[in-house]
Formats: structure tokens, sequence, C-alpha cells
């Protein structure tokens, strides 16, 4: 089975994250790939495709917006995003959600949501919005993410959709 593990980031959380997931998996480096989105040709070669992103403004980012859409019927993924959201809080499941239904028709197998730390940038810019009041106070304890839990989490993940997609051939 062979494997591939995309992603996009632009602070390096997302990064770290796939090259945790891509590490795990249990294959030797010939049937196993890391790549950047942008780099993107064709899932068409893989079995599975992990498939990872940054939370920009609760949803999912344009490039990996348009990765999703062109998603094979039946092409086996995985999901995972990395936020500055508390896990579990409405505003740490929306873009997870908007990326299932992008997903159209992949057999999504499994979605991964870990912490990542908020760029200066992006802190600074919504905090001087009232509206974004909520989200600046759980980002800013998002600084230290992804840490080694999280990272072994992701690892965790890997391997058991590596096993369920395993089952499924």
């Amino acid at each position: 089975m062979k494997s591939l593990v995309i992603y996009f980031s632009q602070t390096g959380n997302t990064k770290k994250v796939a090259e945790a997931i891509y590490e795990a998996l249990p294959q030797p480096k010939e049937l196993k790939k890391l790549d950047e989105i942008k780099e993107a040709k064709s899932v068409a070669d893989y079995d599975l495709v992990f498939i990872g992103f940054p939370v920009h403004s609760h949803s999912v980012p344009y490039r990996v917006e348009n990765f999703l859409r062109q998603l094979p019927p039946g092409q086996k993924i995985a999901i995972f995003m990395t936020h500055g959201s508390i896990p579990g809080t409405r505003l740490s499941r929306e873009a997870l959600e908007e990326a299932l239904i992008l997903a159209g028709k992949a057999r999504v197998l499994g979605t991964f949501t870990s912490r990542g730390q908020v760029s200066p940038e992006a802190m600074e810019i919504f905090s001087r919005s009232p509206e974004h009041e909520l989200w600046t106070e759980m980002a800013v304890t998002a600084r230290h993410h992804p840490d080694q839990n999280d990272l072994d989490d992701a690892r965790s993940f890997a391997r058991w959709i590596f096993s369920l997609a395993a089952q499924s051939e």
C-alpha cells in the first residue's frame, strides 16, 4: 500500500504534525511520501492520503480547498489540521467540518486535530477585533503547541488510519 502525507503549513505547526504522521507509517520509504501541497500533482498513485492544513479564519485555506475538491471518488484519505482554539470547541470544529464537506466523495477514514502556536502577526490582527476576543484568549494558550504529546498523538493517529486502510484492501 502506497501512502502520501501532504500538507500546507505557514508557521511550521502543520509541517511538524505531517512529519510525525509520515515517520509513524510502517512502510519502507519507497512506499510513502511526504510533500507540501504546492508540490502535489496527483493522488491517483496512492492508496492512502493524509491531508493537513492550518485553520485560517475558522476555515480551510483556499489552496487546500481546491485540493480537497479535486480528490477522486473513493480515494482513502485522513484529514489533519492545526489550530489555535481549545480542542472540542465550535471554533476548533468549523474548519474540520468544512474540510469534510469539501472532500466530497472521497472515503474519509478519520480526522485529527492538534493545537498550534498562532503567529504573532495573526494574534496582533485578531486582538484588535472585538468579535475575535474569545478566540484570541484561547489562542494565547496554544503557544507551546504542537508539543511532544501532540506529536505522539499524531503518530498514533497515523498507525490507526494505516491499519484501517490495510483492513479495507
